[in-house]
């Protein structure tokens, strides 16, 4: 038995922050109706065609965040559409939207509008900065809101470089994961009381959270001048330089911090014999003649690949990394070997989709199954309504279906 099966869920949004908590509901058997615009649907679903994303030729972001569900296509504007989905609110548990603030009201869809529809309804609300204040009413993606707005972006700087970009979705994801968990949180609320109520989080509040170990220090008052002069930044020293490998590919010395750790990695790489320099003799005697000892390790750490160094390391129990490339993933051992990755139940075209990172035993999946076409069924859910063809026929002549 799934987890949520039985578990009704709207899904009434767009793209990747809110939606993807009803893919994870999804992914444990809960029955989630996508309700998408008439004609292209969710705009997410061409982000693989713009023009930075990487070329492929199978629709990878919605293979990935779109799995699992059902789609209807309702026109919300007008009368008909309205009516259908105010039929599918009473029978509902999780009512999950994204929509501007401005939107609901207009669309008279605020938890205050549809609440008498259904008391055990659990709103799941999704803003880019919140439901209170002077920015409720803006909109935002995760780029903006996620990662400028809260200081990410100008804390993430590269040696000799500025504030940093995110990447597509990187705010959105771990966004969903909480928005996720304030769903679990008003549905064991609604078990204890016997009534739901409205859930929310927003870019922002993840964004804040994500930085909150140097948020905190800002709090507290702290000076980030040194940290954004990159001139003299650890970036410079030596345990923060990242060694290039015989393959071509780099490894990361960053966790080795203490003097012990750093004595058993130069011990472990053949450099010994430094530690009796005293250039190199204790941590504060290393990090004054960091140049000289960075070009002794880059030496080393040249003469074998970066999957010689890793084995090796491992072994010893040395915590270097090496510098990840996306293309890696397919082949991670460690990631296959965790449920990180899955192989879907049907053919979708890749071999692999990430999974969302929320694992619990004995709770079992439903595997990946082919994400939906845009209004793929929408028959199917309403003549589950109890509408007949004639009218479902009408209505989508008139585009409001």
């Amino acid at each position: 038995m799934l987890l949520f099966e039985g578990l009704k869920v709207l899904d009434v949004g767009t793209w990747v922050a809110g939606p993807v908590a009803g893919t994870i509901l999804a992914d444990f058997g809960a029955d989630v109706i996508k309700v998408e615009q008439p004609g292209q649907g969710d705009p997410f679903r061409y982000l693989y065609r713009t023009q930075n994303a990487p070329g492929a030729e199978v629709n990878y972001t919605w293979i990935m965040d779109g799995r699992n569900k059902r789609s209807i296509t309702l026109d919300l504007k007008s009368a008909e559409g309205q009516e259908v989905l105010r039929k599918l609110i009473p029978d509902c548990d999780v009512y999950l939207t994204n929509q501007p603030m401005g939107v609901r009201r207009r669309m008279k869809l605020t938890y205050e509008d549809i609440a008498p529809l259904n008391e055990r309804m659990v709103y799941a609300s999704l803003t880019a900065y919140g439901e209170r204040g002077p920015e409720a009413e803006k909109t935002g993606f995760d780029g903006m809101a996620y990662w400028i707005r809260s200081g990410l972006s100008d804390m993430v700087r590269s040696p000799g470089g500025g504030p940093s970009q995110s990447i597509a979705g990187m705010g959105d994801h771990p966004t969903c994961v909480a928005m996720f968990a304030c769903i679990m949180m008003g549905l064991y609320k609604r078990q204890i009381t016997g009534k739901g109520g409205a859930v929310s989080t927003s870019l922002l509040a993840n964004g804040f959270w994500s930085a909150s170990c140097l948020g905190q220090a800002a709090i507290a008052g702290a000076d980030f001048s040194a940290r954004r002069n990159n001139t003299t930044t650890p970036e410079r020293t030596w345990i923060r330089h990242q060694y290039v490998t015989s393959d071509d590919r780099r490894m990361v010395l960053s966790m080795v911090r203490t003097p012990a750790q750093q004595e058993a990695f130069l011990e472990a790489i053949g450099l010994g014999e430094l530690l009796c320099d005293a250039r190199f003799s204790d941590q504060q005697s290393r990090m004054r003649h960091s140049a000289a000892l960075r070009d002794r390790v880059a030496a080393a750490m040249a003469t074998r690949t970066s999957d010689e160094w890793l084995r090796f390391f491992l072994e010893r129990g040395v915590n270097v990394s090496r510098l990840a490339h996306l293309e890696d993933m397919p082949t991670d051992e460690q990631a296959l070997a965790n449920d990180v990755l899955t192989t879907p139940r049907e053919d979708v075209g890749v071999p692999y989709i990430i999974n969302a990172p929320v694992f619990v035993d004995g709770v079992t999946r439903v595997g990946p199954k082919r994400a939906p076409d845009v209004g793929e069924h929408t028959d199917e859910v309403l003549s589950e309504l109890g509408y007949d063809i004639d009218t479902i026929a009408a209505w989508r002549e008139e585009g409001k279906i």
